[in-house]
């Protein structure tokens, strides 16, 4: 069965959309990104936190505002603090680097 997985940030610019694009091809899920803030470029939405299996926040303060905004939609889903701050560029090498040594473990094994 396919997990939902969703990565969110502030703006959904560069951390999120880099996370959906390394894991857009692993094996057993589905993923998407969005943004907190209101100006995001992809914002989050009830829909999206209703339809993710696993939340990947990138700061405390994410879990802090997605609990605050989305607290029935959240409903005993797993949410994953990654604690990337945001210094890094979309896609930039070290910010893959640091995807791929945090998220796997806590990804479903197919």
């Amino acid at each position: 069965m396919t997990k939902h997985v969703l990565f969110i940030c502030s703006q959904n610019r560069l951390r999120s959309p880099t996370a959906e694009q390394v894991f857009a091809n692993w094996p057993g899920i589905e993923t998407s990104s969005a943004g907190l803030n209101n100006d995001a470029d992809n914002p989050l939405t009830p829909e999206l936190v209703t339809w993710a299996d696993i939340i990947f926040v990138m700061e405390k303060a994410h879990r802090t505002k997605l609990s605050a905004k989305f607290k029935s939609q959240l409903n005993g889903k797993r949410v994953i603090c990654l604690n990337i701050p945001d210094e890094y560029d979309y896609m930039e090498e070290s910010l893959v680097r640091l995807f791929e040594a945090k998220v796997p473990s806590h990804l479903p094994e197919c």
